[in-house]
């Protein structure tokens, strides 16, 4: 064995990961249908990543001596499976097409009987449901925005909208779907909208009440007694002026021009601790598993509101809020993502890696 042989440490852990990986509008087939949505949405791989975010991700785990392999997800995926043989999965994939496309990667890694990191299956597909998230978050005494669903096929709207409204593809994330006017404010906007909506996304659109006041974001990892909370990150608006700020597909594509992040939060210890303890309670109650994101608005009479949770929150280094919380305190993206991964591993009882 020679010198260079003898100073780099054994790589002990075949780490593969799986993606979706963003290719400028491509149009891919699947089973001889398209696997990508109407071109005119400028937002349609919004929810895929940039290779550099996978190389990010990669080195990360190579800085810990792992041994990598990148999966793309596309119907060979199974086939690479069982050429690769890796000890565990690091998903981060979207999946292909439909309203369960999250869970497709995780029920077939539960198929092969693979570890992976991240939510399972059912928890992916309730919680990319805005609509039905919601509705069992209610149950638990969630506070939410009041909201109605307009199914794909409905042609006419009927019954009462709470207005302002914000209108949302119910089963996107990412900011997808959400552009500049998203707000409406009576009948006739909404039915503008929402035809315009369903014409791009083809899918059910949420309606939601429209919060005014303040924006946060909190950011979770670990699982059982290891679940750790970060403290909310406030999503401040530089315009104030504007009637209606939301956190749109423009804003977060230029987040430096429109966003001022502060974190912690300047709030309250009794709004910081009740943000923190339903982010918590909602990470148990959806069954998430090594990290998430939740979001919430704060109205001006200080009433917490859930919004939505991403249990497949974004990695991209320098533009995703997830990192970017961490960052706020103090873990570095190597350390970030070493710690999602050795919350997998340790939820798999694969201790032996870590200790």
């Amino acid at each position: 064995m020679d010198e260079k042989e003898m100073s780099e440490p054994p790589q002990w852990l075949h780490v593969g990961i799986t993606y979706n990986l963003k290719k400028s509008n491509r149009d891919e087939e699947w089973d001889g249908q398209s696997t990508s949505i109407e071109p005119a949405a400028v937002d349609n791989e919004a929810e895929y990543d940039d290779i550099t975010t996978i190389m990010a991700i990669k080195e990360a785990l190579e800085s810990y001596n792992c041994r990598v392999t990148l999966l793309e997800v596309d119907k060979e995926l199974p086939v690479k499976l069982v050429e690769h043989k890796p000890d565990i999965i690091f998903n981060i994939a979207e999946g292909i097409h439909g309203r369960g496309r999250e869970a497709q990667v995780p029920a077939l890694l539960n198929f092969y009987k693979i570890p992976y990191t991240g939510s399972d299956e059912t928890t992916l597909c309730i919680a990319l449901d805005k609509a039905l998230t919601k509705r069992i978050l209610s149950t638990y005494h969630i506070k939410t925005p009041k909201d109605r669903v307009i199914a794909k096929d409905q042609s006419q709207l009927t019954g009462r909208f709470p207005f302002p409204a914000i209108v949302k593809p119910n089963a996107e994330g990412s900011s997808k779907g959400i552009s500049d006017v998203a707000i409406v404010t009576n009948r006739r906007e909404l039915q503008e909208l929402v035809s315009k909506d369903i014409g791009l996304y083809k899918q059910d659109m949420l309606v939601e009440e429209y919060i005014s006041g303040r924006e946060f974001t909190v950011g979770i990892f670990g699982n059982g007694r290891d679940v750790h909370v970060f403290p909310p990150m406030e999503i401040g608006y530089i315009n104030q002026d504007k009637q209606y700020n939301i956190y749109s597909y423009n804003v977060k594509q230029n987040y430096k021009e429109f966003i001022r992040y502060e974190c912690p939060a300047n709030i309250s210890k009794d709004i910081e601790t009740e943000m923190i303890n339903t982010a918590r309670k909602i990470f148990e109650i959806l069954s998430c598993k090594d990290f998430a994101r939740i979001d919430f608005r704060l109205s001006p009479e200080g009433k917490l509101y859930f919004i939505e949770i991403n249990p497949l929150p974004g990695l991209a280094p320098g533009y995703s809020d997830f990192p970017m919380i961490a960052e706020f305190n103090g873990m570095d993206y190597n350390s970030l993502v070493w710690n999602v991964l050795k919350s997998a591993l340790k939820r798999y009882g694969m201790k032996s890696y870590i200790d």
